[in-house]
């Protein structure tokens, strides 16, 4: 295993010097953060000459869809507003998201991550039934193309997740693992989720948080080995499910607390992969 980090591509910055500065703190591997608008040849170009130069890669790309519609990330309003489940933002987000499969095919990037929205838990009703057609398309798509879905995990439990890739009938869908979000959720215990999906698993966060503490947020997140996240435990499970990719550190806040808490969870999470 290997730790990376997120870093978010704008085309108004130095992509040059900002990969450079992550590559000296020592990181190789990152996930890409990038707006459609600036998914554009000349920036593919530039990223794929930056990999070669500076010898990072990309891991994945995060599939940015919320630019159509609300996004609410929270239990009241999330059902409606998150991912690829709400009908009336269905159709023009799984497009964005396909767009994102053609870039990421430009940069050499096997993998879009993203979050799916609150998948219906019940397998029975139209809703539930709807979606899964709706992302056999999207399936179709990214298979015609090359690209692998990783759904990340939080919003549905983990065998909905089970379900989910069970009934797509497709194979190039999987996990992008966050154990935070499973805690923050409300979801499941991360190390245990993984007894259920761990064969899925094929990029994870490096993340912590909190259980929520009401019905209508979500918990916190945290620095990690500040959250509830179990991390020696959680790594030492991938290991024992053959997992040796990439450990991505998220951190969702800003400002130079952002960078201290990464560089805190590389030392975390790189003394802990040597323990193997």
């Amino acid at each position: 295993m290997r730790v990376g980090t997120i870093i978010q591509f704008h085309s108004n910055e130095n992509m040059k010097e900002k990969f450079a500065r992550y590559v000296s703190y020592g990181f190789n591997n990152f996930q890409l953060g990038i707006a459609e608008s600036d998914m554009t040849d000349e920036n593919a170009k530039l990223l794929v000459s930056l990999q070669k130069e500076l010898g990072f890669d990309i891991t994945a790309i995060i599939g940015g869809w919320w630019p159509v519609g609300p996004s609410e990330w929270n239990f009241v309003a999330g059902p409606q507003t998150l991912g690829i489940v709400p009908v009336e933002f269905r159709a023009p987000r799984i497009q964005i998201l396909i767009h994102y499969a053609e870039f990421a095919k430009k940069i050499g990037c096997t993998d879009i991550a993203t979050h799916l929205g609150f998948i219906p838990e019940n397998p029975s009703t139209d809703a539930y039934i709807s979606f899964i057609h709706s992302l056999k398309y999207l399936l179709g798509a990214y298979k015609n193309l090359g690209i692998n879905l990783l759904c990340e995990t939080g919003q549905e439990t983990p065998v909905t997740l089970l379900r989910t890739i069970q009934d797509s009938g497709f194979e190039n869908i999987f996990l992008n693992f966050d154990p935070a979000n499973l805690l923050m959720y409300g979801k499941a215990n991360p190390v245990d989720a993984l007894d259920i999906v761990g064969k899925y698993v094929k990029g994870v966060h490096g993340k912590d948080g909190h259980y929520p503490t009401d019905g209508h947020s979500l918990g916190q997140e945290a620095t990690m080995g500040e959250g509830r996240v179990n991390f020696p435990a959680f790594i030492t499970k991938l290991h024992e499910l053959g997992y040796d990719d990439a450990i991505t550190i998220e951190r969702e806040i800003d400002g130079d607390d952002q960078l201290k808490d990464v560089m805190k969870a590389k030392k975390m999470l790189e003394d802990i992969i040597a323990t193997f």
